[in-house]
């Protein structure tokens, strides 16, 4: 369908009392993001010609989100009510033609799919005023009611001036809404404040156009699609049901959860087929896992990718910048940090490995680090193909370990070792027969002095 471009106007300048932080509301995270930044994220999918966030108190924190994105801010100080929100973004708005759509930062979950449906139906051949998202929750709680005539809006009505039949509708208001910008602040100028609240209500907009003689429509969207967060235990909410949903859509496309309620994806986490998680597998933003690889019990993967057949875990922490091969293993208790493993390399223990590249088919010995930082700057590590790390050594960056070398275990290394060589650095082992019986007879007797001398 062709439609004229659109504008979005995203609420943000509630106070977030409830939520007790100085963090502003809309930034706190479900799935790895912000709630703000899921929206923005589905609105540039969706096309986006123009979006204006409506703020109050924290700009500064929203701002810093935000404008690198060119995302323009209005602020509303002080607040009386959706519609005066509205208002606020008229001037950052001036000269654009087209659709408006009316989110909330609070609602961060709706889909860009949604967005495009209710500027579809605005276009529709019988042309609405405007287009209300709507939906039916479990329980109706305290939320807005809408009377309709299949997607025509017959009435819409806050709960607190509701009446009890109108309270006992199913069809609820999500506050959402579609409007041309023609008719957008023409409308809002005529909303008034006759209401229980004294505030001004966006809703207002569909009954002043009924007034007029021209009709609104509703669409719907699922329960969890509209859910809005107010407080930390409604934001836990939110992220439980986002997580449920995720696992289902990983199990879905091929890969095994074996305790599926135990594992917490991120927004943007990519999973192939035939993989297999264990319990308690965190993924942070930006991981990517391929086809058949195996991720342990308790590992934490961010910003890393995992090439097919590889193994990670348990209890492995694969950080930025970790890139693990084809069939390659991180063991347990090993972190991996701006790395890289070739095909079937390994560190099976006990290791850290960071800002390194490390060749096809080497292995690293059990409490090996690579030392990066010296306090000031990073360094890298380059580990051949084929090189084996002995056991507790510690790789003093810069080094170059050359192909198919050997390390000894213990090594402190502070030069690069040549392909095929092996390296030893560490004192020679020296024996004093009988020192420990002497020591031992020594330190006996020295005891018992001291007690004696206490007595």
């Amino acid at each position: 369908m062709s439609r004229p471009p659109f504008a979005a106007v995203i609420l943000a300048a509630g106070k977030g009392t409830r939520m007790k932080s100085d963090l502003h509301k809309v930034l706190h995270p479900i799935a790895g993001r912000p709630m703000l930044a899921h929206l923005l994220a589905e609105l540039a999918g969706a096309g986006a010609a123009e979006q204006v966030v409506v703020v109050g108190s924290g700009r500064d924190q929203v701002e810093r989100l935000a404008a690198p994105l060119g995302v323009a801010l209005a602020v509303q100080e002080p607040q009386y009510g959706t519609a005066h929100a509205v208002q606020q973004a008229e001037q950052a708005l001036t000269g654009f033609v087209g659709d408006v759509l009316i989110l909330y930062g609070d609602v961060p979950l709706v889909r860009g799919e949604t967005m495009t449906r209710m500027l579809d139906r605005l276009n529709a051949a019988d042309a609405p005023a405007a287009v209300v998202l709507g939906f039916r929750p479990a329980d109706a709680l305290a939320y807005g009611r809408i009377a309709a005539q299949g997607d025509v809006i017959a009435r819409m009505v806050e709960y607190k001036d509701a009446s009890p039949e109108e309270r006992a509708l199913t069809l609820c208001n999500s506050g959402l809404m579609a409007v041309r910008s023609a008719d957008l602040w023409r409308l809002l100028a005529l909303v008034g404040n006759d209401n229980a609240a004294g505030e001004y209500y966006l809703p207002d907009v569909v009954m002043l156009a009924a007034a007029e003689g021209r009709h609104s429509a509703v669409i719907e969207a699922e329960a969890w699609e509209v859910a809005g967060i107010n407080s930390r235990a409604e934001l836990a909410e939110v992220e439980r049901a986002w997580q449920q949903r995720r696992r289902l859509r990983a199990m879905a496309e091929g890969a095994t959860l074996t305790a599926p309620e135990t594992v917490w994806f991120a927004h943007d986490t990519q999973i192939g087929r035939d993989v297999t998680i264990a319990p308690n597998v965190v993924f942070g933003p930006g991981a990517r896992i391929a086809d058949g690889a195996t991720i342990h019990a308790f590992s934490h993967i961010e910003g890393a990718s995992v090439a097919g057949r590889a193994e990670i875990g348990p209890y492995a922490r694969l950080r930025p910048g970790a890139e693990i091969g084809t069939g390659a293993k991180i063991g347990n208790f090993v972190e991996v940090k701006q790395a890289r493993f070739g095909a079937g390399a390994k560190a099976n223990h006990l290791s850290y490995i960071g800002d390194a590249e490390v060749g096809a088919g080497a292995n690293i010995g059990a409490g090996t680090i690579t030392c990066n930082y010296d306090g000031f700057l990073k360094y890298r590590t380059n580990i051949g193909a084929g090189a084996f790390i002995g056991s507790n050594s510690a790789l003093g960056a810069p080094v170059t370990v050359g192909d198919g070398a050997i390390v000894g275990a213990g090594s402190v290394l502070t030069r690069d070792v040549a392909a095929g060589a092996l390296a030893l650095v560490r004192p020679a082992q020296t024996e004093k027969p009988g020192w420990a019986a002497s020591f031992r007879a020594r330190m006996a007797e020295a005891k018992l002095r001291r007690q004696s001398e206490k007595t």
